[in-house]
Order: structure tokens, then sequence, then C-alpha cells
């Protein structure tokens, strides 16, 4: 059962777009393109801060991996010394005119999804706010020297040291096409402009890094002990995903010889009690990303969220780490400079 649809229409199946689509798609690359010239040109000024800035973003539409990416990329920093903070928009958050710090405890209605779950791995500072080169200012004045921004590849508006695409192993750039007859922000063009291109699931190429999810047991919504992901093989579970592919969770709970019922929603999906009527009494599994919406008595019971964490290579980070450092080592000469 699906309530809610990814929205790749013709973006993955190869059928030509209607011409509608086509026509906006060439407005919108228009508009994105003088926008990019603008800043290259100084015409619209980046801001800077005093610290590294590093963004995880990626070119298409809906979800690719960003947010586990985030946090092993902060936790990595913090192992190798630093002090990350993490800068995020907050998509889908109520009011997103007013910038706070997202906390463990924070309602995700308030901060959004993303943010709440990152504060709750890393226990990181997070500062949810439209405008990322402003919450970029407030994790510096909070002690953070390094910043690390949980999408924001197009916020040109933040100057950064380190840009990282994530790319969908599975779905890559779809049918190549710009919004909204594709599934594009900016042209593929655009990732040779980045300094690591991260691959999640599927084959990575020449200069490209992979990564892979690792999934944990599964975690009792209501608390208590956690559960081997091997136990529910051979079950029928109701597989709930509101995230940006939700094909990759259900495909996840497969491969471990579960079978699905799966109820895909959109991504960043505002739940209610309603949702959670199936009409049968199943084990529920959800995304970590979702569990973090769901507050106690909202989902019937035995209910668990799955969380995963990212893995890369150890040259990856290797890599990353110099290239911070070297940032870092670079900001007397910039500031002095101004």
């Amino acid at each position: 059962m699906s309530r809610g649809r990814e929205p790749d229409w013709w973006w993955q199946d190869g059928a030509v777009p209607p011409w509608h689509a086509r026509a906006l798609a060439a407005v919108y690359g228009g508009v994105t393109a003088l926008r990019r010239r603008a800043y290259a040109a100084n015409l619209l000024r980046a801001r800077r801060v005093p610290v590294p800035v590093v963004v995880i973003g990626n070119l298409i539409a809906g979800g690719a991996g960003k947010t586990p990416l985030t946090i092993a990329v902060v936790e990595r920093l913090r192992a190798e010394g630093f002090v990350p903070g993490v800068a995020s928009r907050g998509y889908g958050r109520a009011d997103a005119r007013t910038a706070l710090w997202a906390e463990p405890g924070t309602d995700a209605a308030m901060a959004g999804d993303e943010p709440v779950l990152i504060t709750r791995c890393t226990g990181a500072k997070v500062r949810v706010d439209a405008d990322r080169a402003a919450a970029a200012q407030a994790l510096v004045a909070a002690g953070c020297n390094v910043v690390v921004c949980d999408d924001g590849l197009q916020h040109y508006r933040l100057a950064r040291d380190v840009e990282i695409e994530v790319v969908d192993g599975a779905r890559r750039y779809g049918n190549r096409r710009l919004l909204p007859a594709g599934p594009l922000r900016e042209p593929p063009e655009r990732a040779a402009r980045c300094d690591f291109r991260v691959v999640n699931g599927g084959e990575a190429g020449f200069g490209e890094w992979p990564m892979s999810l690792r999934h944990g047991d599964a975690q009792p919504l209501g608390g208590g002990r956690a559960v081997p992901l091997a136990a529910f093989a051979g079950q029928r579970v109701h597989a709930v995903a509101g995230i940006g592919h939700p094909e990759r969770f259900f495909a996840l709970l497969r491969a471990h010889g579960i079978a699905v019922v799966p109820h895909a929603y959109p991504d960043h999906h505002r739940y209610t009690a309603a949702d959670f009527e199936f009409g049968s009494r199943l084990p529920v599994l959800t995304t970590e990303k979702d569990a973090v919406k769901l507050s106690p008595g909202l989902v019937p019971e035995p209910a668990y969220s799955i969380p995963v964490r990212a893995e890369l290579p150890e040259a990856f980070w290797i890599a990353l780490v110099e290239r911070v450092r070297l940032a870092a080592a670079a900001l007397p000469a910039r500031w002095s400079r101004a």
C-alpha cells in the first residue's frame, strides 16, 4: 500500500516529459544559471565565516543519503579534534522564518526531522535557519570551528571550502533534465566543481567514492531492548517510510527475508494516527528519520525504527580531513586580505 508517491513520474522511466514541463525547465534553468553567474562574478556576494565550511548536497530533488553522510562527517571530524556544528534549513518545519537550535528533545515539527535526527545521533550543535550563512555565523559564535551543511549545495550565499555531492547509485540523474521535466536542480556538469562525489549504493565510477548504509538493530519506539533485524525474517511487517526514496528502505528489509507490506509517504511527511490504521496487527518497522516525528502512542505496538550509518573507505576520510585542515590553515591569510 502506498499513500504517497515519489516525484518520479517520467523522471526515471524514459518517457518524454510533457511540453509544459519542458518549457518550465527551460525557464528554471535560465534563472538558476543567471544566479550562479552572478555569484561567480561577485554581483551577488557570498558570505564567509572564519572557519572551514563543508557543504553536503546533491543535484537531484529527493533523498540521496545526505543526512547519514552528514552524521558520519560530523563524527569523524570530532574524532580528528575538530568541534563541528551543523547548519540546516530544516525542510518542512512549521515556521521556516524562525531560526532555532535543534536539541534531541525538540519537536520535529518545529525544527525539521533531519536536524533533530542529527543532534540525537551526534550531540553536535545544530542550527536551523533558512539563511545558512546566518546559521553558520551562529555556530561559530557558539564555539564550532567547522561548519557542516546538511544540504545547501545550491545555497551560494554561504561561501564554502569543501563541496561533497551525494549521488543515489540506483537512480543517478534520472533522465538528466532540470526540474520539473526531470529531477535535477542544476545541470550534471555542476558535479565537476565538487571536491568529492560520493555514490550511495550501486557502482562507483572513476573519481567517485562508494558509500554503503549499514543498518543497526531494530529500536523499539516505546523504549526497551533492541532486536536484531534478522529476528523479523520470514514475518510480514508494515514498513513505513516518508523519505526521499522509500524503496531503498523496503529493499533493505526484503534483503533480510522480511515480507514487506509497504507504506510510502512523501519526504518529510507529518504523520497522524490515521496513517497507521492498517487493518492488520503486524509489527511496524520505520526509518530512524521517520521515528523522530512519531510521538508515543501514535503508532500501534510493536513498532521499531531501523538506524543506518554511512560507511566509506578510509582513504575518503583521510582526503576529507586533509582538505579541512588545509582550509583551516589558509584562514588567517584569507581574513588578513579581507
